[in-house]
């Protein structure tokens, strides 16, 4: 099937085609958070500027997937969630590395029956936040960490989407080039030369 849109609403009249694309589906997704009121690492000497903190995964080997008795299309799912941290000095050097503490979690997913080839893979997606300022004091950093926590039930499939053809050809890429002075100066306008006379 082939459609055409307005040339108002597109800008310009382009023909519409249904595509197959193999993609990751989300099929079912939930939402949690925890809380580490009072952390506490020693750094020793490191020279302490700020957190950066790293995406957060499953730990391997802890993913375990069960059934629900009459629940069709529903599983227990438990696992270990590890968000490792690191230490920036005031340049962005990583002066250490740490791990919050494990996050244990045992909830309920809707992953639907389906043959047997076919892959689902529970996805983690983390965000952590510092809840109050770090203390730094005799080479102990004290922390209090909120970490937003989305789960995800993904599988490979294969969809069928309306399309607008392939992406437009993108712009050149901007070269990189230390700044030159001298080419700025010879843009600059030419200033007068003379003091200004009487009724200028």
């Amino acid at each position: 099937m082939v459609e055409k849109y307005d040339a108002e609403q597109m800008g310009v009249i382009r023909c519409v085609e249904n595509d197959c694309v193999i993609i990751d589906k989300v099929f079912a997704s939930c939402q949690q958070r925890e809380c580490f009121p009072d952390l506490e690492y020693s750094i020793d000497e490191c020279s302490f500027d700020r957190v950066r903190f790293r995406p957060g995964f499953i730990v391997p080997n802890t993913l375990i997937v069960n059934d629900i008795k009459n629940r069709d299309d529903f599983r227990r799912v438990k696992f270990t969630i590890r968000i490792p941290f690191q230490v920036l000095d005031e340049k962005g050097n990583v002066e250490k590395e740490f791990f919050l503490p494990d996050i244990f979690k045992d909830v309920i997913l809707y992953i639907p029956d389906a043959r047997d080839e076919f892959d689902f893979r529970i996805v983690v997606e983390t965000q952590s936040v510092l809840l109050s300022c770090p203390i730094v004091s005799g080479g102990e950093l004290n922390i209090t960490v909120g970490v937003f926590i989305i789960i995800k039930v993904v599988g490979t499939v294969q969809l069928l989407i309306p399309t607008f053809g392939y992406c437009p050809t993108p712009p050149p890429c901007e070269e990189f080039s230390p700044e030159d002075i001298c080419d700025n100066f010879e843009s600059v306008e030419f200033p007068d030369f003379f003091p200004p006379q009487l009724g200028e």
